[in-house]
């Protein structure tokens, strides 16, 4: 996967924004105003997704390519790089895993 595959898969999704609230290097993408991946356009070899607590901690055992959220909180955060051994699939699947943790996260008049 590389960042305009990227990029399209996120754009696919129901009701996502691209947005650059950090400026015009940190490419953030939104579900109803809450950030679901953001991906560093000057190193656009990984991303930051949010994920369930204790999978997290089990993807960073399995994969050198996923570690703690950068900037984030390290608890609900990773670090994805894209460029390693995790195939599209599994990169799509900790997209849709994060996508899915904001839109259950939403109070039901916000949820599409």
């Amino acid at each position: 996967m590389n960042i305009e595959s990227l990029r399209d898969y996120c754009l696919l999704k129901h009701g996502v924004t691209e947005t650059f609230p950090f400026g015009e290097d940190t490419l953030v993408f939104k579900l109803s105003g809450k950030i679901f991946l953001l991906c560093g356009l000057d190193q656009a070899d990984h991303f930051n997704v949010k994920c369930d607590p204790e999978r997290a901690v089990s993807l960073r055992e399995e994969y050198e390519e996923v570690q703690p959220g950068y900037h984030m909180n390290k608890m609900h955060w990773n670090t994805v790089f894209m460029n390693g051994r995790l195939s599209d699939l599994q990169l799509k699947e900790m997209i849709d895993h994060s996508y899915d943790l904001i839109s259950k996260s939403l109070s039901k008049n916000k949820r599409l």
